[in-house]
């Protein structure tokens, strides 16, 4: 039985330069209005966004006063995610409060 040769003159077997690209953030915003209570956007901030008391109390003054604020930073999945969950926790404690995703 003949031996292959398993050399390859010349060949040089390369590593293909892969770079994975961080995926773009978007900001979830929470805005201010004249009916939902400053306790449930507290609530919605340490339960949905994971902040702790005092950011979310932060978070909350800067709503109120500036009108808006960032609940948080996230790929596009789970800022959707994020809205999704507020919007029902919303409806379903019959507050208008409306939160929106912005590209960062």
């Amino acid at each position: 039985m003949p031996e292959h040769d398993f050399e390859q003159d010349g060949l040089v077997l390369t590593e293909d330069e892969t770079r994975l690209e961080k995926p773009p953030l978007y900001k979830v915003l929470i805005h201010n209005d004249n009916f939902t209570t400053m306790e449930f956007v507290i609530y919605v901030l340490h339960n949905i966004f994971q902040h702790t008391e005092s950011e979310a109390v932060l978070i909350m003054w800067n709503v109120h006063i500036q009108g808006v604020g960032v609940a948080g930073i996230y790929p596009y999945e789970i800022a959707e995610m994020k809205v999704a969950k507020v919007t029902s926790l919303a409806e379903a404690n019959e507050f208008p409060l409306l939160c929106t995703i912005e590209e960062e």
